[in-house]
């Protein structure tokens, strides 16, 4: 397959004429199995998931990254063992959501599982570090007790750039009706995420020149994330108006349509 390429179709066939360990990254947010839209009728969504993962097994080179998006259950009851290694289980809290259960807690984020094919090759920690949220005084006294200075946490000192992110993304909101880059209010919390969602997956688990995969990639958020970072990108969408609309996002303008 061409890089830097949008292909038309369904993702199960499409992945098929991937060469083998030839993608660097994988970024799918794919069906949740939660709503009534047609695309996210999945009746089994672990197996659903399964399948996926051992696809993507094939693809990826060693060492190399997969996040996949879903709700709390989309890995439950599965062995993907076999295939990839689970390295983290990424909370995306969304506080703000209006939902309200009554007959339960509310659901208030996305789970965004990260995987790797053995031990991940790479993991840009000063490309994604956040600011500090301890205050420094209080920090610096901290790395004067003796299980900093002499024992197993003395590089977990303070740094300047700031800190590793950690497990819970509670600092990138969800698209709003009055985010800039939301291309349809129509895609709001199903189809389009945040570009500063995708970047920090991007720039954590992939370099300059790396081949990033979006097996179900919409309106084209990966895309225009890898153009704008210097990744290449090839991507599968069974939609073509959503193609249409990532076309109209990414400056080369030169999506193939793959029916």
């Amino acid at each position: 397959m061409e890089l830097n390429k949008i292909y038309h179709g369904n993702t199960f066939e499409l992945i098929k004429k991937v060469k083998d360990e030839s993608i660097d990254l994988i970024i799918c947010d794919g069906p949740y199995g939660v709503t009534e839209n047609d695309w996210d009728k999945i009746s089994d969504i672990q197996t659903f998931n399964l399948n996926l993962i051992k696809l993507f097994s094939r693809v990826l080179k060693p060492g190399g990254a997969l996040y996949l998006f879903g709700k709390d259950n989309c890995i439950d009851f599965v062995d993907y063992r076999p295939f990839l290694t689970l390295n983290r289980k990424i909370i995306w809290y969304q506080p703000s959501r209006l939902a309200q259960g009554r007959l339960n807690f509310t659901n208030n984020y996305d789970l965004i599982v990260y995987f790797s094919k053995g031990k991940a090759k790479t993991y840009n920690l000063d490309a994604i570090r956040v600011p500090q949220l301890v205050e420094l005084d209080h920090r610096k006294r901290c790395e004067n007790v003796p299980s900093v200075i002499n024992g197993m946490y003395g590089k977990t000192k303070f740094n300047e750039d700031g800190k590793n992110p950690g497990d819970v993304w509670g600092d990138i909101k969800q698209l709003t009706y009055k985010s800039k880059e939301l291309i349809s209010r129509k895609l709001l919390n199903t189809i389009q995420k945040p570009e500063k969602l995708i970047e920090r997956i991007v720039k954590a688990s992939s370099n300059l020149g790396d081949v990033v995969l979006d097996p179900f990639c919409g309106v084209g958020t990966t895309f225009a994330v890898c153009e704008k970072l210097k990744r290449n990108f090839i991507g599968f969408e069974i939609n073509q108006e959503y193609i249409e609309m990532a076309n109209g996002r990414v400056g080369n303008n030169n999506i193939q349509l793959n029916n």
